[in-house]
């Protein structure tokens, strides 16, 4: 095993340019990017008004034993919403693939050293266990919105004076969407997911949050950021008493991101895959 590589603070953003895929390990290709730049945008400020956390499940992670001979995996990374930065997805991929050519003693040898260069990166505790969760029941995921007859106009940027909630009539329940889909800052590749809605307050207009949902179709923001914008935006103009927002992303580049942000004391959703996933 080589000596490791600190972890530069700020290197070249490796998105949008080519890179060359890396032959020895290498923590200093992850790129840490700071929560506060995407939250201030929104209005979310040192005191946070959720808790959480972004899940990556790993589908391509390898490694080399002493002998040579390379083994493979799947692993489930959590990285805690108040971490100061989040990791940048592309870089998580080139550090995964930098283990590739890459000698261990033990299994237990790669999770410490992926937890350690993880948890520097996002500036606190990561957590890493190999495997990944089970796969969505959709029978009972939630009430889906996604067949309502609407009539749809605006694909960005998020609308948010869109939504609307009936404060007469409080409910608690859960709704979910496979249409929500934004882009990639940089890239501008097409960003999918499914999302999971859980809430108790007032009874949530269905085509209305339908119709802002679609309104980021066309909108740039990394996946961490536009779950936060939903959540925020559903506190504020539904005013519900309890709120969980959980995004499913689908796979790129061997890896999907599942942030989940929710008002304190909620309880955390099962830990599960959709089948897009």
């Amino acid at each position: 095993m080589s000596p490791r590589t600190p972890i530069a603070a700020a290197p070249p953003i490796p998105l949008g340019r080519e890179v060359a895929y890396p032959r020895h390990y290498d923590p200093g290709l992850l790129f840490p990017i700071a929560r506060t730049l995407g939250r201030a945008e929104i209005g979310i400020g040192a005191a946070l008004p959720f808790v959480g956390h972004d899940r990556w499940h790993a589908y391509e992670l390898s490694w080399l034993d002493t002998r040579g001979k390379p083994v493979v995996a799947t692993a489930t990374i959590t990285v805690p919403g108040d971490s100061p930065h989040l990791v940048e997805s592309k870089s998580l991929k080139l550090y995964l693939n930098s283990l590739n050519h890459t000698r261990f003693d033990t299994a237990d040898a790669v999770l410490a050293r992926v937890i350690e260069d993880l948890s520097q990166s996002a500036g606190a505790r990561v957590d890493v266990v190999f495997g990944l969760p089970a796969m969505a029941d959709i029978a009972h995921d939630g009430a889906s919105i996604d067949a309502l007859e609407v009539e749809i106009a605006r694909y960005g940027p998020p609308d948010a004076s869109l939504l609307a909630a009936d404060a007469g009539e409080i409910v608690e329940e859960q709704l979910t969407s496979a249409l929500l889909k934004s882009n990639c800052p940089v890239t501008g590749q097409p960003d999918w997911a499914s999302l999971h809605i859980a809430y108790r307050g007032p009874r949530i207009d269905r085509a209305a949050l339908l119709r802002y949902l679609v309104s980021f179709r066309d909108h740039a923001e990394f996946h961490e950021q536009c779950v936060e914008r939903v959540f925020v935006d559903l506190l504020a103009r539904c005013g519900a008493q309890a709120l969980s927002v959980e995004a499913r992303y689908t796979r790129r580049g061997g890896l999907d991101i599942n942030p989940w942000r929710a008002t304190p004391g909620h309880a955390m959703p099962a830990r599960l895959r959709d089948e897009r996933q």
